[in-house]
């Protein structure tokens, strides 16, 4: 068998419902792929809908279940039960386009990564919100293609949305760091460039990631992703940079120009203005709807200020970045 797609669940029926259906539509060859499902479901309440879903759909799905189970924990259980050469992991709120593995197998042909990535994005049935954060999540503007939206980055890093690897690769870095909580995916990418396994992007390995239905779920999410930043810059040398530190610079540049501002001391409360307005055209134009910029607008402010505060929570001694001590 060649490939293994892994997912962490936790309820969500309806969500995991559209996963296994996409991956059953896969135009690749189902003798040749396997689905593992890795649950955390209090009650193993998750399971009568895996087994409806894959008994309808025709796919079998290896199900495995532990009340509460961690996500890095998930993935390397399933990992450990998983037949293929190839681990591929993928968040369980994400579709496969029907191409996914052909695009998957092609990109190993030509590049023969040890590790890979694809890009995330938003289809045309998506909600409005969803389409504005995920305009927030992966344009240039507001996160610099580090997602694997563009090939521009000086090193690229896989995340656990869509990531993949060798199953000698996974075995040989120790799989995922069950210490930290968010951001292990990062920390699992960094170690595999580290041992100096050959990494990259294949952009036609595109997955619909359906990302947070609210404005408050997304802000949890980007704080706890900001919370990770600051654990891998004191694991891993060299991964703070300006990039990382852009969002927090946003949040504590814009509070304080707004403060300044009602003393009539800070003319240039306007360029901080200027740069969250700016997804107002690019989303507006990029999905042709006025309704997504303004929402951009909305998800834009969420995303930097979530991370920038996760963040400083981090650098000060708090934050929700590690699970173990």
């Amino acid at each position: 068998m060649k490939f293994s797609l892994i997912s962490p669940t936790f309820d969500r029926p309806e969500e995991v419902r559209e996963f296994i259906a996409s991956a059953a539509a896969q135009s690749y060859d189902r003798s040749d792929f396997e689905v593992l499902l890795a649950d955390g479901t209090p009650k193993d309440g998750l399971r009568s809908t895996v087994e409806t879903t894959s008994n309808a759909s025709g796919l079998p799905v290896v199900f495995l279940h532990e009340d509460y189970l961690p996500v890095s924990d998930a993935r390397n259980l399933a990992a450990h039960h998983a037949q293929g050469d190839y681990l591929i992991f993928l968040d369980s709120d994400c579709l496969l386009p029907a191409d996914y593995l052909q695009q998957v197998a092609t990109g190993l042909e030509v590049h023969g990564w040890d590790a890979f990535g694809g890009p995330d994005a938003a289809p045309a049935d998506f909600s409005p919100l969803q389409k504005a954060i995920s305009f927030s999540m992966t344009s240039f503007w507001t996160t610099g293609g580090i997602r694997g939206g563009t090939r521009r980055t000086a090193t690229y890093y896989p995340r656990g949305f869509n990531m993949g690897m060798k199953r000698a690769v996974f075995d040989a870095v120790g799989g995922y760091d069950g210490n930290f909580k968010t951001g292990e995916d990062i920390d699992l990418s960094i170690r595999i460039q580290q041992a100096g396994y050959r990494v990259g992007l294949i952009p036609g390995a595109v997955v619909w990631h359906k990302r947070r239905s609210t404005l408050k779920q997304f802000f949890k999410q980007v704080r706890r992703f900001g919370s990770a930043r600051w654990a891998l810059a004191q694991r891993h040398n060299g991964q703070l940079k300006a990039t990382h530190l852009f969002p927090v610079f946003l949040t504590l540049g814009t509070i304080g120009s707004m403060l300044l501002e009602t003393l009539g001391t800070f003319p240039w409360v306007g360029l901080f203005l200027f740069y969250f307005m700016m997804p107002s055209l690019l989303a507006g134009m990029q999905y042709r709807s006025p309704r997504i910029g303004f929402l951009a607008v909305a998800s834009t402010v969420v995303m930097m200020f979530g991370y920038g505060i996760g963040f400083l929570e981090a650098m000060l001694g708090g934050g929700l970045h590690k699970k173990r001590g």
